[in-house]
């Protein structure tokens, strides 16, 4: 049978993980979920190779996994002269001989570039379409030559139960939220934000999703930040690509909107 009461005393074991996913993607959004809960998964480099990542709890596709003891992972040496982003993911893996599943911190390392660095591609994959991979980008290690720089967070905390019609959002390149207000399905976003540093974007794409329930009906929506000439277009799939150029040393104003598909 294709229904089934999840939850329900069947006499034999028959709650699966998959089972567990579809029930969270539908209460919570299919987007990746960090808890406020613990350290929220606060991240410092204890050395110039070893990043060190706290507690929290966390939901990638709709299933739920936690750390509750400070986990570290190391930090390849950066070259004199380039510039290189790293990304902390949490790393989900599917045995596909045995069906055993675990999650574990991991570094995608980025490509070297003397001029501007770029975050390296995370691999997509959709754990209820069968992918045995599937990633979750926490922080960016932003290195400079040999000097490793403040980690970057790419996720906004969510409290135990948040306003599902106002979220907090942390645009690209900020350690700043904007505030997402949703009313029916008018989304706008307001805020101020300060730029960590300085660059020129052309289009790049960004590790930072919006939320599934304030993704635009449209793609090339714009978040504009007129007085730095910067802009984020979003996507419908919540991904966002940067433009223009960056610059760090005032807070910069938003207040954007547009009309929103949820139901």
């Amino acid at each position: 049978m294709t229904i089934e009461l999840v939850d329900g005393k069947a006499g034999v074991a028959h709650i699966s993980s998959e089972d567990k996913a579809i029930i969270h993607q539908a209460k919570f959004s299919k987007s990746d979920v960090v808890f406020d809960w613990g350290d929220a998964f606060k991240c410092s480099m204890s050395s110039s190779n070893r990043a060190t990542v706290g507690t929290g709890c966390a939901s990638i596709q709709g299933l739920d996994w936690h750390i509750t003891a400070a986990e570290s992972v190391m930090i390849s040496n950066g070259s004199q002269g380039m510039k290189r982003n790293d990304i902390i993911c949490a790393h989900y893996h599917r045995d596909s001989k045995t069906g055993n599943e675990n999650v574990a911190l991991t570094v995608l390392k980025g490509s070297p570039n003397a001029t501007a660095a770029a975050d390296p591609t995370i691999p997509s994959g959709k754990i209820l379409s069968g992918a045995v991979d599937a990633y979750m980008p926490l922080w960016r290690i932003p290195l400079d030559g040999i000097a490793v720089g403040t980690p970057v967070r790419l996720f906004t905390p969510r409290g135990a139960l948040w306003d599902s019609v106002t979220q907090q959002w942390k645009p690209p390149y900020t350690n700043g939220s904007l505030t997402l207000c949703r009313v029916g399905r008018v989304v706008t976003i307001n805020g101020n934000v300060k730029f960590t540093g300085s660059g020129q974007q052309n289009y790049s794409t960004a590790n930072e999703t919006i939320p599934e329930a304030f993704r635009p009906l449209a793609d090339q929506s714009i978040i504009s930040f007129p007085s730095c000439v910067s802009a984020c277009l979003s996507c419908v799939t919540g991904r966002c690509r940067c433009w223009a150029t960056r610059n760090p040393p005032t807070p910069r104003r938003t207040a954007v909107g547009w009309r929103n598909s949820f139901p």
